[in-house]
């Protein structure tokens, strides 16, 4: 990020351009999720700027959801994107069952288009997740494994907006983490080897570039892993 003044434009609102700067360091996770950011007499240290100037780029980013500000405390960065902080407020709303229809559209076109459109990385990246989740000893192992692999396919999609929507899609971790949250682990997913041997079946249809099978095998994962839900 430039610090002081330094790269700055008149004629564009100088609050504006903090912002940006700072949307910058979010979306670098040089300023990750969860961290409380530095207060604003040092930012105004850093940057070079007035106090005003910087209170409002702040003021800025907390609407938009990306930060989130403790009186008393300090301000944290809240999100990533201002879309995750939308789906996060719309998601709120919606049924349960709402997350999942759109988690089966999202990973059903992603998997048709990472057939044809993977890299020998983007698979690679795809095997690995796919090896860490069998590997797994825990629920929580598993469930941010299992993330990861869906979020590989549809990152190898090669549509970055669609990547974005469903990295953004909240509930989709926690729904991951629900469904393995079991008193016996091992049983779960023992009882489950068929939705285990789809992952490593998708996988296979988009290395053979089979858009197809990899779109109605994207389908049943998505659907038998909603039909294992704990209640």
């Amino acid at each position: 990020m430039t610090t002081g003044l330094e790269g700055l434009h008149r004629n564009v609102p100088l609050s504006t351009q903090l912002a940006e700067r700072m949307r910058d360091r979010i979306d670098s996770r040089d300023w990750p999720v969860g961290m409380r950011i530095p207060a604003e007499s040092a930012l105004v240290a850093e940057l070079g700027v007035s106090r005003n100037s910087v209170r409002e780029a702040l003021r800025s980013l907390v609407h938009a959801g990306l930060l989130d500000a403790r009186p008393g405390d300090g301000t944290y960065v809240r999100a990533r994107s201002e879309l995750r902080a939308v789906l996060e407020r719309r998601a709120r709303r919606s049924r349960p069952g709402d997350a999942a229809e759109v988690r089966s559209m999202l990973e059903c076109q992603g998997a048709r288009l990472a057939s044809t459109r993977a890299t020998p990385a983007e698979v690679e990246t795809i095997r690995a997740a796919l090896r860490d989740r069998d590997r797994a000893a825990d629920a929580p192992t598993f469930a941010a494994a299992d993330l990861a692999f869906h979020r590989a396919v549809v990152a190898a999609s090669g549509n970055a907006l669609l990547a974005e929507l469903h990295e953004n899609l909240d509930g989709l971790a926690e729904h991951i983490e629900a469904v393995t949250a079991t008193p016996d682990f091992a049983t779960s997913l023992a009882e489950n080897r068929e939705l285990n041997a789809c992952h490593a079946d998708l996988l296979d249809a988009i290395v053979a570039n089979e858009a197809d099978r990899a779109e109605s095998l994207a389908a049943e994962i998505v659907r038998r892993s909603y039909a294992t839900r704990t209640p």
